[in-house]
């Protein structure tokens, strides 16, 4: 499996043609204790770039967004009766959503960890 992130926070993890997303451990550390999550319905279209899912913590609310275009196959329903669970689990068992990939090659701009930890380093 290959991991990218995005400069939005997202990671994406790429197995074939299905994609699992979540935002990132950096992206949850700045949130702070997560409050509530919403995922995408199975079968949602997505766009790269679009807003895809809400998570909200104690410190603000903020939209998750799609690093590539696709059909959503499942939200984690875990996510959404844990929210928590994006603060222990950022990049594992706290995924939002996973997407069948429409346009792999939209995958080629994203970063990945060595570079994703330097643009964080840069922040």
């Amino acid at each position: 499996m290959t991991v990218y992130f995005t400069k939005e926070h997202e990671w994406i993890s790429v197995d074939g043609d299905v994609a699992t997303v979540g935002i990132s451990d950096f992206a949850q550390a700045q949130l702070g204790d997560i409050v509530f999550v919403e995922v995408p319905a199975a079968g949602a279209a997505v766009s790269r770039g679009g807003e895809v899912a809400v998570v909200e913590s104690v410190k603000a609310a903020s939209d998750v967004y799609a690093p590539a275009s696709g059909t959503v196959i499942e939200g984690n329903q875990a996510l959404v009766d844990d929210p928590a669970l994006v603060n222990s689990d950022a990049e594992g068992e706290g995924w939002f959503y996973r997407l069948r990939l429409s346009d792999p090659e939209e995958l080629g701009g994203l970063m990945d960890a060595d570079q994703y930890k330097a643009f964080c380093e840069s922040q």
